[in-house]
């Protein structure tokens, strides 16, 4: 992708969060996204063919930074933002959120963040499965593996929408801390 279509893209990306912080994602129409872009019905569709397929690669783009960063592979890969990979990518993530990078609070607190966390949760699904080797201390022996992994999922995109739910008081360091003891019931060492 060229100079040129990358600020197109970041522009339809922004005013469709824009717009996301605003409405109600089904309320939402294409004309609406590209009258606050700027930019050509054609030009949309161009880099997107719906609606659809616009939050899929936003969300694609903002979760897939996370675990590149994660696999310590971020220069094949195009991300919304840049950063240094901490230790855990769970305590990246919640840096990204209070930090509210390239405005994800405004998608994780908008009428439509279900949408949102489904997404999420279907890409974190994933790394985990690369990843499970990471969480096999904490599983017990007779959890299915399948069962095991949705249940981490899960438990993360809870423990955000509770975090966020309480005004994000707590540091992304202690959200971490309460993230592995709810998949663990004890101390992350």
């Amino acid at each position: 992708m060229d100079r040129r279509q990358k600020k197109t893209r970041n522009a339809i990306f922004k005013a469709f969060i824009s717009l996301l912080s605003e409405k109600n994602y089904e309320k939402i129409s294409v004309g609406d996204i590209i009258l606050r872009a700027d930019v050509g019905r054609a030009t949309f569709y161009a880099h997107f063919e719906t609606k659809d397929y616009l939050l899929k690669a936003l969300c694609t783009e903002l979760f897939d930074h996370l675990f590149a960063a994660e696999e310590h592979d971020t220069t094949t890969r195009a991300h919304i933002f840049d950063c240094a990979a901490p230790d855990s990518a769970f305590l990246h993530l919640f840096q990204h959120i209070q930090r509210n990078d390239n405005h994800i609070l405004e998608l994780l607190s908008c009428e439509s963040n279900e949408l949102f966390l489904r997404y999420f949760k279907e890409e974190l699904s994933g790394f985990i499965k690369a990843h499970l080797h990471l969480f096999q201390r904490y599983k017990a022996e007779l959890l299915p593996e399948s069962y095991w992994i949705h249940h981490i999922a899960a438990t993360f995109v809870n423990t955000v929408a509770w975090w966020l739910s309480h005004k994000a008081k707590e540091t992304p360091e202690v959200m971490t801390k309460y993230f592995f003891l709810a998949i663990s019931g004890a101390p992350r060492t």
